[in-house]
């Protein structure tokens, strides 16, 4: 025994001795840490290289393709088309690029008012439930209430409530109210834009109301006392304390709205079905048309990489604006 303890001292004391054995250690102990997040954000990669990636670079081959009805089933077979593609989706004195450019427009103004309108409830109510009140409970889980239904169902629901005959809408505006000569047609003609508009924003504001009503449990109760001994009003407190200390979760929470809404397919889809009307023509549904109408896949699918680019571009340049306005603010 005493000679094994005395081996086992001589161990210890040549591991100390030997220099480099600290370094292996921390060596493999800072690559364990590097390569943990990796791995653990493995099934995630991998996920989005399947789901997102993968078919993206597929739709960027076919833009470069003739993929029309006649090569469906060899679609690696269609002739190769270069450039002209695009040059008929941009070609605005054309039909094609002329009603992609008017489906354009309709999803930017579209957007920004579904955007606003949302980001401008959801604020409104935040701040109006930060106050406790009986019943705040049951105001915050109706609120939440579109947003927690199935956009299917949702829509559905208010495409019955737009018909001209027999819907809700009209029964309410028409029958009872009296505010419309006659019974409006809501899901075609111009009309369509503000029932699709109603739809957007009603399913969308709940979202931002969450996360403004998150942002605001992290700003302290004693500022806005601070402010009301010193004379503040609601609307001084909302401007000067509020909004400038919610700025970073707008900055988020507005682009994510953009591209949500930018990007929306399902909402025109359900709620006008494969043909929607030119005053609600959003350029979601215009590819969908140009591609599974026409059976001109090719065309389509340089129409969505034009989207993708210029989604790309608003991004970037709404990052770098906020990032830069972030930066001032903080020297």
């Amino acid at each position: 025994m005493t000679t094994t303890a005395a081996l086992n001292a001589g161990e210890r004391t040549a591991r100390k001795d030997d220099p480099g054995a600290a370094p292996r250690k921390r060596r493999s102990g800072r690559l364990r840490r590097i390569g943990l997040p990796y791995l653990l954000l493995f099934p995630a990669i991998l996920l989005e290289l399947l789901v997102h990636l993968v078919p993206m670079v597929i739709g960027i081959v076919v833009s470069f393709k003739e993929l029309t009805q006649f090569y469906i089933r060899d679609w690696d077979t269609a002739p190769w088309a270069g450039l002209d593609n695009y040059k008929l989706s941009v070609d605005f004195d054309a039909p094609v690029g002329e009603a992609l450019l008017n489906s354009f427009f309709t999803t930017c103004l579209f957007t920004v008012l579904s955007v606003g309108l949302c980001w401008l409830l959801g604020v409104a109510a935040a701040i109006f439930m930060q106050e406790s009140f009986r019943g705040r409970g049951f105001l915050r889980t109706v609120f939440l209430v579109p947003y927690a239904l199935p956009v299917y169902a949702a829509v559905i629901t208010w495409s019955f409530m737009f018909q001209r005959d027999n819907g809700l809408v009209n029964h309410v505006l028409h029958d009872q109210l009296g505010l419309t000569d006659s019974a409006p047609f809501w899901l075609i003609g111009d009309n369509s834009f503000i029932a699709l508009l109603v739809v957007s924003v009603w399913k969308g504001w709940p979202f931002a109301f969450l996360i403004i009503m998150a942002g605001l449990q992290n700003i302290p109760k004693d500022i806005y006392e601070a402010a009301a001994l010193d004379g503040a009003g609601v609307w001084q407190q909302i401007r000067r304390i509020t909004l400038p200390a919610l700025r970073p979760v707008n900055q988020v929470l507005v682009l994510v709205l953009f591209l949500w809404t930018f990007n929306d397919f399902n909402t025109p889809f359900v709620l006008f079905g494969k043909a929607a009307p030119e005053a609600a023509d959003l350029i979601s549904i215009h590819i969908y048309q140009s591609s599974f109408q026409t059976w001109n896949f090719g065309t389509g699918s340089a129409m969505s990489v034009l989207l993708l680019l210029f989604l790309l571009v608003v991004t970037g340049a709404y990052l770098w604006f906020t990032s830069r306005g972030r930066k001032a603010t903080d020297v």
